[in-house]
């Protein structure tokens, strides 16, 4: 580990299957062009087939990063657990196959994060085509600025119809936070009760600036025709209701406190 605490860190799971190599080779590149922040980069290979040796040897080297391996599937355990061992005062997440947005994603959110003392500050996502380099911004229903604790819900009217109007990806979270929050114990949609956790018990922001690219490719699970059942329904219900059940009790809280 570098002398100095880092600033920020980021949290991977990764199943490590063959054809995702490159892709966490990328995703490595993107970190590594990072300016005006120093970082960490918490690796959570899970799965009985990923081997921590197959992590290529630059990476796995590289004393910013930390190979946290775990025997049993899931992305939720990984990403919860990976929270163990970071060090940095905030946090967020990266899939194994996407990469962060140009020099300055880590650190835009970061400053913002710093100069205004909001607990989180999300950035914007772009679908990203690698082949042809197309970038498609997300635009998202929350709108740019600054966000009340709870406010996010009133951009997901019904769970059924869309997911939560933010990504898990897009948000650098406090890390104390992050821990006291948590991705759901879910095999799908996990991060949807992560996200509304944590944009229902404190206030935020979402800047214009896009942050992170989500590579649209052949082998993405959440692009799947069965990816979408009663299962992704649940979770997305699952996570619509911890928001509005957080809310209720911060005002409850309120009411209390002024009583």
């Amino acid at each position: 580990m570098p002398l100095t605490t880092p600033q920020t860190a980021v949290i991977t799971p990764t199943g490590l299957h063959p054809t995702r190599l490159p892709f966490i080779e990328e995703l490595y590149e993107s970190l590594c062009a990072q300016e005006g922040v120093t970082w960490e980069w918490i690796v959570a290979p899970n799965g009985r087939r990923a081997e921590p040796d197959l992590i290529p040897r630059a990476i796995a080297k590289d004393p910013r990063v930390k190979v946290i391996a775990r025997p049993e599937p899931g992305p939720a355990p990984a990403r919860n657990t990976g929270l163990n061992y970071v060090e940095a005062p905030r946090c967020t997440f990266a899939d194994d196959d996407d990469r962060l947005d140009a020099p300055f994603s880590l650190a835009v959110r970061h400053e913002r994060a710093t100069v205004t003392g909001l607990r989180w500050v999300a950035g914007r996502s772009a679908d990203w085509d690698s082949g042809s380099g197309r970038l498609s911004t997300w635009m998202s229903p929350t709108p740019v600025g600054p966000l009340a604790a709870g406010e996010v819900l009133d951009y997901w009217p019904d769970p059924l119809a869309s997911k939560p109007p933010l990504g898990h990806c897009m948000l650098l979270t406090d890390t104390a936070l992050a821990r006291a929050v948590g991705h759901g114990g879910l095999h799908k949609g996990e991060d949807y009760a992560y996200i509304t956790g944590i944009c229902s018990r404190w206030a935020g922001e979402l800047l214009p600036d896009v942050v992170y690219h989500r590579r649209v490719h052949a082998g993405q699970w959440t692009a799947e025709d069965s990816y979408r059942d009663q299962a992704e329904f649940d979770a997305r219900t699952h996570a619509w209701l911890k928001g509005h059940a957080e809310r209720q009790l911060l005002a409850e809280q309120a009411v209390s406190q002024a009583a």
